[in-house]
């Protein structure tokens, strides 16, 4: 069974896709190995994504590939429409990754963060403001502190606990560190273009033992965004922060900052998953405080 018919028409017209292949994970779309006379190539499609969810992957793709070094691949847009996103196909490694593979990704995505970024917010004026499926305030502005506050921490805790899945009394605890907020950001850097999503599900290793980035929601922020969400579910070895901090220093006290930048991706899985993901963020508050 080719699977054409579940694919956009002009997908398959502009690409001469020969046959379809189902592939599994993902939550909120569908995934495929497509055969082409090029080669393999890997699509996602989302029928009834909101508008601009799929061009904004594409763009963070396209700005991460602009700037990544040798030690860090970022697949090719082959395609890209409103309801489907071609990549070219990454032959992913069955095996574990060891020091080597560890300290190329550190290497190379510190490099990544070096890159000059011209401010906190969005990649481009002629994008839709989002991260992910969800709408955001990503105006330029070169307050990081603020940014993460106002705009990213406290619109999501207030859905979080309006839909029930958050403990009302994290609204106060917030309060209380608000006044903290640039102290908890850490000192002033340069703004880095930010994968936004870097959790190991996002960084795949191939069967030569090369490292690439998928599926951003690429913004231009802080570092240390980055490197919280490597630690919030695991899957990054000590090799790697090691080579990381080797390649680009990080500012003293940044482990004591971790609970605060974990709190972004903390509460979009209260909102999206409820479950112990609230207690979770009630945790990292308590720890801050």
């Amino acid at each position: 069974m080719s699977h054409l018919d579940q694919l956009p028409r002009e997908l398959v017209s502009d690409l001469h896709v020969r046959a379809a292949h189902p592939l599994s994970g993902g939550d909120s779309a569908n995934a495929f190995r497509l055969e082409t006379p090029a080669g393999p190539l890997f699509a996602k499609t989302m029928p009834h994504a909101a508008e601009g969810v799929l061009p904004v992957e594409a763009a963070g793709l396209e700005a991460l590939r602009a700037v990544c070094p040798e030690e860090v691949r970022v697949p090719r847009v082959r395609h890209v429409s409103e309801d489907a996103l071609v990549l070219e196909w990454i032959d992913e490694a069955s095996g574990g990754r060891d020091a080597a593979t560890e300290r190329s990704f550190g290497t190379g995505l510190a490099l990544i963060h070096r890159a000059r970024a011209p401010h906190v917010g969005w990649l481009s004026p002629d994008l839709p403001e989002r991260i992910g499926s969800a709408p955001v305030d990503l105006t330029p502005t070169d307050d990081w502190a603020d940014f993460l506050l106002r705009r990213r921490i406290e619109p999501l805790l207030r859905e979080a606990v309006d839909a029930g899945n958050l403990d009302p009394a994290a609204s106060g605890l917030l309060a209380s560190l608000a006044p903290r907020a640039a102290e908890l950001a850490g000192p002033p850097e340069p703004p880095s273009l930010v994968h936004g999503d870097l959790w190991a599900g996002n960084r795949v290793v191939d069967r030569a033992g090369a490292n690439w980035l998928i599926d951003p929601s690429a913004f231009y922020g802080h570092r240390e965004y980055d490197l919280a969400m490597m630690q919030l579910f695991g899957g990054f070895g000590r090799d790697c922060f090691a080579a990381y901090d080797e390649t680009y220093p990080l500012a003293d006290g940044w482990h004591q900052r971790v609970p605060w930048y974990q709190l972004p991706p903390l509460l979009i899985h209260a909102i999206r998953f409820g479950g112990g993901y609230g207690g979770s963020v009630m945790r990292a508050l308590r720890r801050l405080g």
